[in-house]
């Protein structure tokens, strides 16, 4: 198996070499970075509220409403309500129904991760 070669850490004055954008300690100190500016679910509008509408959605729409799931002949369960334009704080998209979509978690990670640069792909 071919491995890709190992570059500099993308950090200033970092000269440690990786694999991935940032060395071992300085992806730390991005993710943690990212993490204290998110806040937490709850400060995001992930709350009981939320949670009673999301149980809602997933009995009105069980199964997964991804692009693949739709060219399976049996899509994935649902068990996520994903917003399908981030709402990034804004509580008028957080609760437009227009803008939910019923997703399997494995789905919605692929999604988000895609969306957000995840899997490695910088913060």
């Amino acid at each position: 198996m071919v491995m890709k070669p190992k570059r500099p850490c993308n950090h200033v004055g970092c000269n440690r070499l990786t694999y991935d954008t940032y060395c071992k300690e300085h992806l730390k100190q991005k993710r943690k970075q990212h993490d204290d500016t998110r806040g937490t679910s709850r400060e995001r509008g992930y709350t009981y509220r939320w949670e009673k509408y999301r149980a809602w959605f997933l009995k009105q729409y069980p199964l997964c409403m991804c692009d693949d799931c739709k060219k399976r002949a049996v899509p994935l369960p649902a068990n996520v309500v994903d917003h399908i334009i981030p709402h990034k704080g804004n509580y008028k998209l957080f609760w437009d129904p227009s803008n939910h979509q019923a997703m399997n978690k494995r789905c919605h990670d692929k999604k988000t991760a895609i969306e957000d640069g995840g899997f490695g792909r910088g913060i």
